[in-house]
């Protein structure tokens, strides 16, 4: 069983996250800490006004949606009978967007399309598989928004 024959072109819902302060702050005291992610008073005063998590903090969870879905996606085609592809790695990313400030009390739910597969002639039983990531918040804007390549093996 491939993905593209799984989900073709489906826009499938991972997970909703939400967003509290104090996790924004964990996450960018660790990894980003500029001032409009790890003190409200100063996020108040810049361009974002309020206190708004780290893009590198909305696709990390991103990525933790996309494996809990798969983990739990996995267990539910084997109850079926059904042989799951085996995913991963991913050669990279493009075109990656930010596209709204994601603040402190935001739940974002993330979601995942299969765009394109192709196999690979230099791998047999090797494919590439395209999909769009996205996040939107509780209002259905986009929030963070990539393509991502990832392969799938037989």
């Amino acid at each position: 069983m491939r993905m593209q024959d799984l989900y073709p072109d489906m826009r499938l819902e991972l997970a909703t996250k939400h967003f509290s302060a104090e996790d924004i702050i964990r996450f960018a005291r660790r990894f980003d800490g500029q001032p409009f992610h790890i003190d409200a008073e100063a996020a108040r005063s810049s361009l974002f006004g309020g206190l708004c998590a780290s893009g590198w903090h909305t696709c990390a969870l991103w990525m933790r949606s996309f494996l809990d879905f798969w983990k739990e996606e996995c267990r539910r085609l084997e109850e079926r009978g059904i042989a799951p592809p085996k995913l991963g790695p991913s050669p990279g990313f493009r075109d990656l967007r930010w596209l709204r400030p994601v603040y402190a009390g935001d739940d974002i739910t993330y979601f995942v399309t299969l765009k394109a597969s192709r196999d690979l002639s230099s791998r047999p039983g090797w494919i590439m598989n395209t999909i769009l990531c996205e996040g939107a918040n509780q209002s259905g804007d986009l929030v963070v928004r990539f393509e991502s390549t990832v392969l799938e093996f037989s």
